[in-house]
């Protein structure tokens, strides 16, 4: 086989061969291993020289889909905990399964009206799920990160506004650091776009008044007086050991009286604007600058999703638009150009399985999932305060249930050890996945359900899966 036009008369066949196959792995998803180390070996298969003859389409994806169905991490599947990761459910995964038929060239409205207006369709639609006001200006991206980018690009462009500066066209140059103030709770994304940006991944400032995270408010506020107000404070709701968030109001109310910009990433935490249990964590969002939250965590759709909102929405053409070339066509309210939104210009068609999620879902069926996933994560809480042999360190607030695995009679200084060896063993067995981290300078699990397939009985097995484990690691 040589040239793929040779194929074009039978271009569905190996689109086949991936739906023949996808019911019964979906089927199968929820007696699987997560990972299977011992189909690890398969991952041979896909090496080797490059063909000078293929071998065409429609064996080259059997092959592909016989190993990855074997090998893969099957994090789409129920009891998968090892990071803030949710599944795709059956719309979303056939929104994207579409996104890939169309092949939309989704950065400029000539290219692809449908993509344009999905995605405007989309925005729309996740200010109302989460409580954003209607003139917020809005863009997706790949992941939570890029949504970092997008947002602290607009902070950047206003701090750098305030000295009579285009950051745009001149750059950082001659310009002192950009203050940026945050919480203990800060992820390593927000960082990551500080650096991207050139704002430098160090100069983000923490204020914490213990060794949780938790925002120091009162030295939060003398350290924006002395700033002038110049500053971005970034606020974080849902944090990934523990699920705590900032006090998003209070936070709004620093800003609103220094003049700052207030940036919260909301990556997963967000969704708690959905559960009137939850949605006291999330008021304050509202009022802020720049929001950004990940698709691909509690939406529930395929890698790779990401949405920035802000509140001019202006700043986003500033920060990424004017680009001086004559072939690229101007943009009007109705025909966005959503390449001059954000980060990226080449751009596949993201809003379609968002698109077909809320379609298919609704405002109702979210709400209903996050509150199962609040009950999951609670009743998971609540086995490891009944288990003798486990220590839960933090209330469960959202998704996310912090603890270690502390049997009698194992010395203080010896746990971290302990539970280090057990997470090893924990991925290795592959029952259930949730590897550790540290919290508080400890070594913790801190599974976080958020998966649209999860129920109570995934976790009561990871706990029954760790007390089974654990005697023998201690051994």
């Amino acid at each position: 086989m040589s040239d793929p036009l040779d194929e074009r008369d039978r271009a569905g066949e190996p689109l086949a061969v991936v739906a023949r196959e996808a019911g019964p792995y979906l089927a199968s998803l929820r007696e699987r291993l997560v990972h299977d180390g011992a189909k690890d070996a398969l991952l041979d298969e896909l090496d080797g020289p490059l063909p000078a003859a293929g071998d065409g389409a429609v064996a080259a994806v059997e092959r592909l889909v016989r190993i990855g169905t074997a090998a893969a991490t099957h994090s789409s599947g129920p009891r998968f905990f090892h990071f803030v990761v949710g599944g795709s459910t059956p719309a979303a995964m056939a929104g994207d399964w579409t996104a890939s038929l169309l092949d939309q060239a989704a950065g400029l409205w000539p290219t692809s009206p449908l993509a344009a207006r999905a995605e405007t369709v989309v925005l729309r639609w996740l200010k109302e799920l989460f409580g954003l006001p209607a003139s917020f200006g809005g863009v997706l991206t790949p992941s939570a990160t890029l949504a970092h980018v997008a947002g602290l690009a607009c902070a950047r462009s206003w701090w750098a506004d305030g000295y009579g500066v285009d950051v745009t066209s001149r750059g950082l140059a001659g310009l002192p650091v950009m203050p940026v103030f945050s919480s203990g709770l800060v992820h390593v994304s927000t960082r990551k776009a500080l650096q991207t940006l050139g704002c430098g991944r160090d100069t983000l400032r923490t204020f914490s008044r213990d060794d949780a995270g938790r925002v120091d408010l009162a030295a939060m506020d003398e350290a924006l007086a002395l700033a002038g107000g110049r500053a971005v404070i970034v606020a974080n709701l849902g944090e990934v050991n523990t699920g705590d968030s900032d006090p998003i109001a209070d936070l709004a109310d620093l800003a609103e009286r220094h003049g700052a910009w207030l940036h919260v990433d909301g990556a997963f935490g967000l969704f708690a604007a959905l559960s009137p249990r939850t949605a006291p964590l999330a008021r304050g969002v509202e009022r802020a600058d720049s929001v950004t939250a990940d698709g691909h965590k509690w939406l529930n759709v395929p890698y790779e999703s990401g949405f920035s909102f802000v509140r001019d929405a202006g700043w986003l053409s500033r920060a990424f638009g004017a680009w001086g070339a004559a072939y690229l066509p101007e943009a009007d309210d109705e025909r966005i150009n959503y390449n001059m939104l954000g980060p990226e210009s080449s751009r596949r068609a993201r809003a379609l399985p968002i698109w077909a999620t809320l379609r298919a879902y609704g405002r109702d069926g979210y709400r209903e999932m996050v509150e199962r996933h609040l009950d999951v994560a609670a009743h998971l809480g609540g086995l490891v305060e009944a288990a003798p042999d486990l220590e839960l360190l933090a209330p469960v607030r959202l998704c996310v249930a912090c603890f270690r695995y502390r049997p009698e009679g194992v010395p203080v200084e010896r746990l971290d050890g302990l539970n280090a060896r057990l997470g090893e063993a924990l991925l290795a067995d592959g029952r259930v996945y949730a590897g550790t981290s540290t919290y508080r300078g400890m070594t913790v699990f801190r599974p976080a359900p958020l998966n649209w397939r999860t129920t109570k009985a995934d976790v009561e097995r990871l706990v029954d899966v760790l007390r089974e484990l654990g005697p023998a690691v201690e051994a």
